[in-house]
């Protein structure tokens, strides 16, 4: 044992020295527009995935209040030894009318709902199976494809250049003589803030009859004109073969995760994926809580207007500063700065100046292309974004 305690220290004495070490900030109030952190007092929160600031709305709170009432903490079990409730049946509809698709299943987050559906169906696919997955994928569909692997040791795996439509057509074209081809992508790659190309995706998955997944946790609730996503800012909502998804974002906040996609696959899921088969249900508060935030998010567009306009009051602030920006439908706004040090040293400076922004280095991304990553919430007012702006103009 005492090997393995060596190893571990000096595993963190190598993050330390690399300045790579992460320091967790201690919060003394819930994280909205502003949240105040021990030692250093109230900043401005440019850093939450809370994208329509629902985390802590009053209908959104006590609806996971209810739920919890009404059901109590939590399942004990997982769903096919304890049953499904009715809460889950109420969620898994809306994700399904947000998402488009015939039906949906959800697990506790959407790390387990990818390292589902990839291995669930890499395995199914026998030995004439490839799963082709976009190179800055999240590094759960990146794992979730390496657990295929390890699975199914007849299957494959290829990475395509970025975005790169002709090097996707390509992949594809050569593994014409595999059987059961997927296709995975992030809607929106949230170390760029950029979005798939679904809308050139959907119809090259089907010239080649590949099956696609899109994962689509930062793109719900903000892209589209009514904040369904990514698929629907390309026009092909509806039309994605399987959605992946969070309810720790723009939905609530919380925690959970999901499947939409048609019926024979999500019960595949339910009857084969082991994070459903093993890990606890959705308690009910979660539950309750998205339930209530895709309420809101379909009622109408008066929040997901807000935050459009918030990104664009931002990043136009930013650029008259002499930053360099990305323009694109996301509320993710990326500041690159080159050199890891050079992005913490950024971000520690902007926690001084009352404004908590995360700096982002390797091996999060790419050595060289250490960057701040700034988000945006419809929680923000003006001035809250004149205070953080102010700060940028210090640092």
């Amino acid at each position: 044992m005492t090997a393995v305690w060596n190893a571990i220290e000096q595993d963190l004495k190598r993050l330390r020295d690399a300045g790579q070490f992460k320091t967790i900030k201690n919060l003394t109030r819930p994280m909205g527009p502003v949240s105040t952190i021990e030692g250093v007092g109230e900043v401005v929160v440019l850093c939450s995935n809370d994208y329509l600031g629902l985390a802590n709305d009053p209908e959104v709170v006590e609806a996971a209040t209810a739920a919890q009432r009404k059901w109590g903490a939590g399942t004990g079990s997982v769903r096919f030894i304890c049953g499904t409730f009715d809460y889950h049946r109420e969620i898994e509809a809306s994700i399904s009318k947000l998402s488009g698709t015939e039906a949906s299943t959800t697990y506790v987050s959407c790390w387990n709902a990818n390292e589902a559906v990839l291995p669930t169906l890499m395995a199914a696919g026998g030995d004439s199976v490839i799963a082709i997955s976009d190179e800055l994928n999240h590094a759960s569909i990146i794992d979730a494809v390496r657990l295929g692997r390890q699975i199914n040791k007849a299957s494959k795996s290829k990475v395509y250049k970025h975005s790169d439509m002709a090097a996707l057509e390509a992949t594809l074209k050569e593994s014409a003589g595999i059987e059961h081809k997927i296709v995975v992508t992030d809607g929106v790659f949230s170390m760029e803030g950029d979005v798939a190309h679904l809308d050139k995706m959907v119809p090259l998955c089907e010239q080649y009859g590949a099956l696609l997944i899109v994962d689509d946790s930062h793109g719900v609730g903000v892209c589209g004109p009514r904040g369904l996503g990514v698929a629907e800012h390309q026009g092909v909502h509806g039309k994605i073969d399987c959605m992946t998804g969070t309810l720790g974002k723009a939905l609530g906040g919380a925690a959970g995760g999901y499947i939409a996609s048609r019926k024979p696959l999500v019960e595949l899921m339910v009857q084969k994926s082991r994070p459903q088969l093993f890990s606890n249900a959705l308690p009910p508060a979660t539950a309750g809580a998205a339930n209530k935030a895709i309420e809101i998010l379909l009622r109408d567009t008066t929040r997901v207007d807000k935050l459009r306009a918030n990104v664009q009051y931002m990043r136009a602030g930013l650029k008259s500063r002499g930053f360099e920006t990305m323009d694109g439908p996301s509320a993710i706004t990326p500041i690159i700065l080159g050199e890891t040090s050079k992005a913490i040293a950024a971000s520690k400076r902007l926690l001084e100046l009352g404004v908590f922004v995360i700096g982002f280095g390797y091996p999060v991304v790419p050595e060289g292309v250490a960057r701040l990553r700034v988000q945006i919430s419809a929680a923000h007012e003006t001035s809250h974004l004149d205070r953080a702006l102010d700060a940028f103009s210090k640092l």
